[in-house]
């Protein structure tokens, strides 16, 4: 029992710090060169961490190892993006790890403050749109979505259709990403309701060039003054 309770507050000081850096869960994975899944289980106490694994959080962190264990117990949880129920701006949709990390560095780079979620297939995607009961009501609406096609367990072509297909979903705006844009794929996806596609990796400049065409009214936040806007024509 001391055991499981030593993990869960460090799981809490890792979540507790990781929200005090802005940082969400995949690119804190991405900076200490981890598995996100890795990442989530040790912050909900499932995991063991090696001392190396500790090691690099730390210096994810920009922390020293021993900081990590001081809050225990008595440190809040931070408010940020990454308590339950929290919408994001970014719904972002992808198996790839490769993909997620270049995407995630691309905007890293550029320091956009937008809160971006991560699922990492169409089940995944579907079930932080309408919760696990399935499509029974929007459960969290992100201002854009950007969904890659080629997804595990529910293909991007369904999750798109099923968004378009809800009345509360369908007016989020969705980007497809892709690696081979076939016109029949592209044809289909702009019937079902896709406003446009970005192809993979991708590349900042390019995803600015479409965020001031889209529908709607949805704001990239960029440091000082300056963001990039689209508004309802």
């Amino acid at each position: 029992m001391v055991h499981r309770d030593v993990r869960k507050q460090f799981g809490l000081a890792i979540k507790t710090w990781r929200g005090r850096s802005g940082l969400s869960q995949e690119e804190l994975a991405w900076r200490a060169g981890l598995h996100r899944t890795y990442v989530a289980d040790i912050e909900r106490g499932a995991r063991n961490p090696s001392l190396q694994s500790i090691q690099k959080l730390a210096a994810a962190l920009r922390l020293s190892f021993s900081t990590l264990f001081e809050p225990f117990g008595d440190t809040p949880l931070p408010a940020g993006n990454d308590q339950p129920g929290q919408q994001a701006d970014i719904l972002f949709v992808e198996d790839d790890a490769d993909d997620v990390a270049l995407t995630m560095a691309a905007f890293r780079r550029a320091n956009v403050k937008n809160s971006i979620h991560v699922a990492h297939d169409g089940i995944e995607a579907m079930e932080y749109l309408f919760g696990e009961a399935g499509n029974r009501g929007l459960k969290n609406r992100p201002k854009l979505i950007l969904l890659d096609l080629h997804l595990p367990r529910l293909d991007g072509m369904e999750v798109l259709r099923r968004i378009k297909a809800d009345e509360n979903a369908r007016t989020i705006p969705v980007i497809i990403l892709t690696s081979s844009q076939t016109s029949s794929q592209m044809l289909e996806c702009r019937r079902l309701g896709a406003e446009f596609y970005i192809v993979k990796p991708v590349d900042f400049k390019r995803f600015c060039q479409v965020v001031p065409r889209l529908s709607g009214y949805w704001r990239l936040f960029l440091p000082g003054e300056h963001s990039y806007e689209s508004r309802i024509s």
